[in-house]
Order: C-alpha cells, then sequence, then structure tokens
C-alpha cells in the first residue's frame, strides 16, 4: 500500500486534491470513479526527502542519455495511468514528476506540450526518433485511429522488453569470450616485455644454437619494446580505418554478411535477425499498420542489411499486387518451412498470430544456441590462451634446459 496524491473534479464541476491509500495508481482512481468524481490526475505521494547530500550527488551524476529501459518504464507507466481513466495530458505529467532522469524529463515535458498544444500524441513522438522507433510511432498512431491506446501501449513494453531481453542475451554471450581474449593478449604482451627480457644476458650471443621459437619470441620481444609507440598509432590507425569503413555502406554490408558466415555465430546471429523481422512485423500487423508501411518498419529494424535488403524487395513485390511469401521463397536467409507458414498465414487471414508463433519459436531457438556459442567459445578461448602461453613458456624454459645438460 502506498498514499498517492489526487486532483478531480466533482459533479458541480470544481476541482479539489487530496490524498489516499491504494495499492497502485489503479486502484486509487477506480476508488475515486465509484465516488462519482472526474479523476484529473493520480500520482504517488513522495516522501519529504531532502535533495542535499549524497541523494543531490547522485541527482547530478545521473545525466546519462535516456535508453530503451527508460522508454519502457515510461510505456508501462502510461499503460496503467490511461486504462485507470487518467487522461493523456494529466498522465504524461504525473510521468514527468516521477521521473529522476532529467534528460528523459525534459523529454516527457515536451511530449506533454505538443499534447496541450492540439498534436496527436503519435505526431509527438516522431520529434524524438532516437528514442522512439517507427514500430512504436506507428503502433501509437494505429491505436489512436481504433481507440485502443491503453492496450496498444501494454503490447509495445512487451515488445520492447523482449528486444531488451534479446539485448541482454547477445551481449552476454560476447562478454566472457571478450574477457578471456583481453586477458591473453595481456598476458602475452607481459610475458614479452617484462619476462622474456630477463633473459637476454643468458641467450645473447647464442643466437646460432637457439631454438627458432626462442629467435622469433627475442625479435618480437625487441620490436614490442624498441617499436611501442609507432605500433600502438598504428594499431590506432588500423582501429580508426575499420571503424570508418563499418559506418559506410559497403563496410556495414560486409559486416552483416561476415555475421551470416563465421561458421560458429552464424545460427544464433540468424536466429536473432529471424525472431526481430518477425516480431516487428506480427506486431506491426495485428496493431492494423497498413502491410506497406509495416514491411518497410520491418526492414529498418531488422538489424542486418542483408535482410533489410530482402524485405525491401518484399515491399516492391507486394507492391506489385504480389503475396509476401512470394519472394521470399527465392531467398536463403529464411528457412523454406518459416516461409511456408507465412504463406499458409497469409491465405488464411492470420498472419500476425502466424508470425507472433514463428517469432516465439526462434526466440527459443535463439536461447539454446547462445548458451551452445558460448558453451564452445569458451574451452577454444581457453586452448588458444593456453597455447600462446605455453608456447612462450617453452621457448624459454627449454634452451635453458640444454645449456644445463651442455654444463653437465
Amino acid at each position: 500500500m502506498a498514499n498517492y496524491k489526487y486532483q478531480v473534479r466533482d459533479k458541480q464541476g470544481q476541482s479539489r486534491t487530496g490524498t489516499l491509500v491504494a495499492d497502485n495508481a489503479a486502484s486509487a482512481a477506480a476508488v475515486l470513479r465509484n465516488q462519482g468524481v472526474h479523476v484529473i490526475s493520480v500520482e504517488p505521494l513522495k516522501a519529504g526527502i531532502s535533495e542535499s547530500g549524497f541523494v543531490k550527488k547522485l541527482a547530478e551524476m545521473n545525466t546519462g542519455k535516456p535508453t530503451q529501459k527508460h522508454v519502457l518504464d515510461f510505456t508501462s507507466q502510461l499503460a496503467v495511468m490511461i486504462r485507470a481513466g487518467i487522461n493523456l495530458r494529466a498522465a504524461l505529467d504525473g510521468i514527468a514528476d516521477q521521473t529522476e532522469h532529467k534528460g528523459f524529463k525534459r523529454v516527457i515535458q515536451d511530449l506533454k506540450s505538443d499534447v496541450e498544444s492540439g498534436k496527436q500524441f503519435s505526431e509527438a513522438l516522431v520529434k524524438h526518433p532516437k528514442l522512439f522507433s517507427p514500430l512504436y510511432i506507428n503502433m501509437v498512431r494505429a491505436s489512436e485511429m481504433s481507440g485502443s491506446f491503453s492496450e496498444m501501449l501494454e503490447r509495445i513494453g512487451a515488445y520492447i522488453a523482449q528486444q531488451i531481453e534479446t539485448r541482454k542475451m547477445v551481449v552476454g554471450a560476447a562478454i566472457y569470450p571478450a574477457i578471456i581474449g583481453i586477458m591473453a593478449v595481456s598476458v602475452t604482451v607481459f610475458l614479452l616485455t617484462f619476462v622474456l627480457p630477463k633473459f637476454y644476458t643468458i641467450f645473447e650471443g647464442k643466437e646460432d644454437v637457439l631454438p627458432w621459437a626462442t629467435n622469433f619470441l627475442m625479435m618480437l620481444s625487441k620490436t614490442l619494446m624498441e617499436q611501442w609507440p609507432f605500433l600502438l598509432g598504428g594499431l590506432a590507425v588500423a582501429v580508426g580505418l575499420f571503424w570508418a569503413f563499418a559506418k559506410t555502406e559497403m563496410g556495414a554490408f560486409w559486416i552483416d554478411r561476415t555475421k551470416l558466415t563465421i561458421p560458429v555465430v552464424k545460427s544464433m546471429f540468424r536466429s536473432l535477425y529471424i525472431t526481430r523481422s518477425l516480431q516487428t512485423m506480427g506486431q506491426l500487423i495485428n496493431a492494423g499498420v497498413p502491410m506497406l508501411d509495416t514491411i518497410t518498419i520491418t526492414g529498418d529494424i531488422s538489424g542486418n542489411k542483408l535482410f533489410e535488403g530482402l524485405w525491401r524487395k518484399v515491399h516492391g513485390s507486394v507492391k506489385q499486387g504480389r503475396k509476401i511469401a512470394a519472394p521470399l521463397q527465392d531467398s536463403a536467409l529464411l528457412p523454406k518451412a518459416v516461409v511456408q507458414m507465412i504463406g499458409a498465414g497469409e491465405e488464411s487471414g492470420k498472419l500476425g498470430e502466424v508470425l507472433d508463433e514463428i517469432s516465439e519459436y526462434y526466440q527459443r531457438q535463439l536461447k539454446d544456441q547462445i548458451k551452445a556459442v558460448t558453451g564452445m567459445i569458451e574451452p577454444i578461448m581457453i586452448i588458444i590462451m593456453g597455447s600462446v602461453v605455453g608456447f612462450i613458456a617453452m621457448a624459454i624454459i627449454l634452451p635453458i634446459f640444454k645449456m644445463s645438460q651442455i654444463v653437465q
């Protein structure tokens, strides 16, 4: 139970405020409506905490850019308040008061100002494309025409939550291999620049009898120690050039194609893009968004240039009056079974439901593939790291062992 501050208008048209205790905002609004009044706003009653000292410093630190987590929280709160009968302006005002993130609070206040000026909510969202995707805007626009605003917000919130979970899974799968890779490089550099130089006095002048591995590592060690500024500069230039190449159309296409061809991870990425594409399309179709707009948005949100090109091809085909499944049959990006189910959904008029079921199946498959990829990469990285360290250790120990035998 919590305290809620409310503002209502009674039967005589007079506005009054007060507080009451309820489980949530929806329950508080229901109690007030049972009293025969019109609910204007319902907001949690904030405790009187002084914004000084540590609390103030935390607030000042909270200056990062808004994320999709903020959008998810905003959408969920807005859905609850609209379902409780609170009008949109009052709901935005209440959410803005509760939002601690200064940047996102300004976004909500901007949305409120646009709504107060007479704009549709979807029109106000267009001004913030980095936070609200075309899918979000088009689903809101469709709900404004159909009158199912709160239900649509709940559907959008579920979609955003699913996308955040998927992103976390993919990023989580890459963290452990990245850590192992960094450790392998760090240990190798440490051995070459701090450990191997200790043996220079022992090995110098004996290069003719030393194993090739020892000579190679000594040359590599001296190069690292003497040329490290140029090596770091060259590495920085190489990374910068690759980053610039990745930003080009050709570079982005090459990277996206590579993701779908690397043996260990290609199945995982394929499931990711299929899940994202079909889930997006299913949500838009169920929301009543026009088919051509749905296909365009699906391509933009797919996250891969090859899939984007596929949906662009589908868009052109559908624009000419053909079925969605027709151009998909010639593509290797989607399994034949998926294309057949899409065709069956079109014929039965239940394409949205079929797409939801397919995306749920590939979502489960994606989770299994992430676990499998992680399980494969971990031992591979450990073997590589152990081999590198073992090679360096043997290159140092073997000549010392041979020289000790000669002395004996």
